[in-house]
């Protein structure tokens, strides 16, 4: 079986990390991690060609260290079948879908609202629009599920 965990370094992501290593150690399941870089090549943000690279490299080794510490979140939790991706795109959603299907995911365990869900409903546009489209099932988190 194939989980798939979307990962953004918010509180209810981090929360699907633990429902994914206690699933993963009960069924014997395969653990991809990912990250999804919002790509800003084609955003206008007034920055020169230089400071756009710099911000997206800001952006990958932020991406490469939440996905190494969730690594060692799930070790710890005595999961070993682990691979962690790190991709760019424009919409993290389609991206996480996209990437689902390719793979042929069995699960995804995503968080219910992400860093940039505000005051929004309970359930953050990322994860909607996953639970949506998805060709999968979607196991949507809430923090804390269980102390």
């Amino acid at each position: 079986m194939n989980v798939l965990v979307p990962i953004d370094g918010s509180k209810p992501s981090t929360e699907g990390l633990r429902v994914a290593s206690h699933f993963a150690t009960t069924n014997k399941a395969r653990i991809t991690i990912l990250n999804v870089i919002v790509s800003v090549a084609d955003v206008d943000l007034e920055l020169s060609a230089s400071e756009r690279d710099k911000l997206l490299e800001s952006l990958k080794r932020r991406g490469e260290d939440l996905l190494a510490k969730a690594r060692q979140q799930m070790k710890a939790h005595g999961v070993t079948d682990i691979s962690t991706v790190l991709i760019t795109g424009d919409s993290p959603a389609q991206e996480i879908v996209a990437f689902a299907e390719k793979e042929k995911t069995d699960l995804i365990v995503i968080g219910s609202k992400g860093k940039s869900a505000s005051a929004r409903f309970l359930l953050g546009s990322v994860a909607s629009k996953v639970v949506k489209y998805s060709h999968c099932c979607v196991y949507v988190v809430k923090e804390p599920c269980w102390i």
